[in-house]
C-alpha cells in the first residue's frame, strides 16, 4: 500500500493560480479553497499541517481583511498548522503583521513555485519536528514518573521514593514532614498504591481545614440524635477507609482532647462514635503530614509525645523543590503541556529567559506555587512561548551569596549545572553536553563522579 501523501491546503481565489499549484505540488495532497468559508471547512475536515494563505480573498480581494480573519480563524480552530501567507498588498506591513500574527512564513507575489516549494517543504518538516518533540517531551515526563505520579528526576526525591517504596507493604503508620505544597498527598496516595491496601479507600482530610467543634465528627462519626442537626448515623473518615487508607494532613492541629482519642485508636483499633455505646473494630493504616515542629510542639506540650510515637513508626522527610535541582524545569514543562492542552493550545514551550527564571527562582511555595505560576502564564501567554514575564518572575538570578570552602563551591556549582542541563535536554546525554559546553565522555565521568544517575 502506497503511504498516504501530505495534506497541503492552498487558499487562493484566482482559479488560474490555482491550476498552476496543484499541478506543481504533486507530492502533495492538494486541497483548495477559493474563500474564507471553504478554507475553514476543509480545514476541518482534511486537517492539513501546512496552509498556503492569499491574503486578498473575495469580498475584499484587493485588501488583506479577509486573509488576516481567515488566518486568525485557522490558527484559533488549529494552533500547530503552519501557515504560510501571500500577498503583493504592502509587503512588509503585511509580512510583519501576518508573523505577529501566528503565521509561519510569508513570501510576496507573484508566486515563485520553486521559492514557495521550498517554504512548503520546510513548514511539513518543522511540524514533524515540533509533533516528535512533543512526543518525546511526553515519553520524557513519563520515565521522570516514580509512584506512579510524582515527576522527579532529583536524587533527594528519588530517595523519598524509594524509601516509600519500601515501607509500603510494611503496616506501620507513616509520618510525611514538609513544606506546604510539597507534594504530600501525592506521596501518601503513593505509600497507598504501592500497598497490599491499594484496592481498599484512600481518604483523606485536612486537619488544620476543619473547625474543632467538628473535627471528632469528621474522624469518628456520629449516631442519630448525637447533637442537634444529627438527623442519622454517619461513618466516620476512620471507619470510612477500613481495608484502606487514611492520610491526615496537617495532623499538628489536631486538638488535645482529640488527640487522646486518636491514641485510643492506634493503640487498641477501635473507635466510638459520638453518641455511640459500642465499639466498632476498625482496620485503617494511618499516614499522616505535616509542616509544623511536632518535637517542638511536644516539649510545649501542644502535641501529645505518646501519639507522635504512634504516628511517627516511620518519618520520611520531603525536601522542598529548592532543594530538588532540575525539578522545577521538568514540573513546568509537564504543567505547560497539561494546561495548554486544556486551556490554550496554542502555547508549545518556554522561552529561554522562562527557563533561566525558574532555575533562579527560590520556590518559597514549592510546587503548588510552580503548578499556579504555570497555569497562570499559559491562560495569560500572548504568543507561544511562556515568558519569564508571564510567570511574573525576575528574569535574573539572585545573589547566591558567598561561599567560604571552594572546592565544595565548585562541586555544588557541577551539581546543579549537570541536573539543570538534563532537565532542560530531557535526559538527551549528546543535547546535555552541548548545552555544558563540555564531551560526552567528559560528561560520563562527571555524572560517575557526583553519582548524578540516581
Amino acid at each position: 500500500m502506497s503511504e498516504a501523501k501530505p495534506k497541503l491546503l492552498i487558499i487562493e481565489d484566482d482559479e488560474g493560480l490555482q491550476r498552476q499549484l496543484r499541478w506543481a505540488y504533486d507530492d502533495y495532497e492538494v486541497i483548495v479553497a477559493g474563500d474564507r468559508t471553504s478554507a475553514i471547512a476543509a480545514l476541518r475536515a482534511e486537517e492539513p499541517v501546512v496552509v498556503t494563505l492569499d491574503l486578498g480573498l473575495p469580498p475584499d480581494p484587493d485588501g488583506t481583511s479577509e486573509g488576516f480573519a481567515t488566518l486568525s480563524e485557522i490558527l484559533a480552530l488549529k494552533p500547530d498548522t503552519k501557515v504560510i501567507v501571500a500577498s503583493g498588498h504592502g509587503a512588509q506591513e503585511s509580512a510583519l503583521r501576518a508573523i505577529s500574527g501566528g503565521a509561519y512564513d510569508f513570501y510576496q507575489k507573484p508566486v515563485d513555485i520553486d521559492e514557495l516549494g521550498l517554504i512548503v517543504r520546510r513548514a511539513f518538516h518543522l511540524h514533524a519536528l515540533e509533533a516528535e518533540n512533543r512526543r518525546l517531551a511526553e515519553a520524557a515526563g513519563g520515565s521522570n514518573t516514580v509512584l506512579g505520579g510524582m515527576i522527579t528526576a532529583a536524587p533527594e526525591m528519588l530517595k523519598v521514593a524509594r524509601t516509600i517504596e519500601r515501607v509500603a507493604n510494611a503496616d506501620v503508620s507513616v509520618m510525611l514532614l514538609g513544606a506546604s505544597g510539597t507534594g504530600k498527598e501525592l506521596l501518601a496516595r503513593g505509600v497507598h498504591n504501592a500497598s497490599g491496601r491499594r484496592k481498599g479507600a484512600f481518604i483523606a482530610i485536612n486537619c488544620a481545614a476543619i473547625p474543632e467543634n467538628l473535627l471528632e465528627a469528621e474522624l469518628f462519626g456520629h449516631e442519630k440524635g448525637a447533637f442537634t442537626g444529627a438527623i442519622k448515623t454517619t461513618e466516620g473518615k476512620i471507619e470510612q477507609a477500613h481495608g484502606g487508607t487514611l492520610f491526615l494532613d496537617e495532623v499538628g492541629d489536631i486538638p488535645l482532647p482529640l488527640q487522646v482519642k486518636l491514641l485510643r485508636f492506634l493503640q487498641e483499633r477501635v473507635i466510638e462514635r459520638i453518641g455511640g455505646r459500642k465499639p466498632i473494630a476498625v482496620d485503617t493504616r494511618i499516614v499522616c503530614a505535616t509542616h509544623q515542629n511536632l518535637e517542638a510542639m511536644i516539649a510545649a506540650n501542644a502535641f501529645r509525645e505518646d501519639l507522635y510515637y504512634r504516628l511517627a513508626e516511620i518519618v520520611v522527610p520531603i525536601p522542598t523543590l529548592a532543594e530538588r535541582p532540575g525539578d522545577a524545569t521538568l514540573l513546568a514543562r509537564h504543567f505547560l503541556l497539561r494546561f495548554a492542552r486544556e486551556m490554550n493550545p496554542a502555547v508549545k514551550g518556554l522561552a529561554p529567559d522562562a527557563l533561566t527564571a525558574i532555575d533562579a527562582w527560590g520556590w518559597p511555595g514549592n510546587v503548588r506555587e510552580l503548578e499556579n505560576r504555570m497555569k497562570r502564564a499559559v491562560i495569560m501567554a500572548d504568543g507561544k512561548m511562556v515568558g519569564a514575564a508571564d510567570l511574573d518572575l525576575p528574569s535574573s538570578a539572585p545573589d547566591e551569596g558567598n561561599v567560604i570552602n571552594l572546592k565544595a563551591a565548585r562541586e555544588g556549582a557541577d551539581r546543579k549545572a549537570i541536573r539543570r542541563a538534563l532537565a532542560r535536554s530531557e535526559g538527551n546525554i549528546s543535547n546535555t553536553a552541548k548545552l555544558l559546553g563540555i564531551s560526552r565522555p567528559t560528561l560520563y565521568d562527571l555524572l560517575k563522579q557526583y553519582d548524578l544517575h540516581g
